[in-house]
């Protein structure tokens, strides 16, 4: 790890409201599937315990073993429009620390496990 490195600059204030808008939730990753077509995407089935998510994510370059994430509980943002990439419907994102930083990212995960669909914040 490189300690040298300066943390990004702090982004523009937001209201408490605008934070409590954004809906993190966790869940269990159940699989990870290639995106047909895609050398970044993986498709993620995600249970967030009463339903179950189909999310994208770009993971391909980062992970030589993407399957590697099953099982694990991480975060989600659960509350973004659906968007449609490469012919799949992601419905939500993926937390992830250090991609932003142009790091090897790696899940946000909770420190022990939770029940699926339990809120961040």
């Amino acid at each position: 790890m490189d300690k040298s490195k300066s943390p990004a600059p702090i982004k523009p204030e937001i209201s408490i409201d605008v934070l409590e808008r954004i809906d993190v939730r966790v869940a269990t990753i159940e699989r990870v599937e290639d995106v047909r077509g895609s050398d970044k995407l993986v498709k993620l089935t995600v249970d967030f315990g009463d339903h179950k998510r189909t999310i994208l994510a770009g993971m391909k370059h980062e992970r030589a073993q993407p399957n590697e994430i099953e099982g694990k509980q991480a975060l989600f943002v659960v509350n973004l429009e659906p968007r449609k990439m490469m012919g799949e419907v992601s419905e939500g994102m993926l937390f992830d620390i250090g991609y932003a930083d142009g790091l090897t990212p790696v899940l946000a995960v909770p420190e022990k496990e939770v029940p699926n669909g339990s809120r961040a914040g």
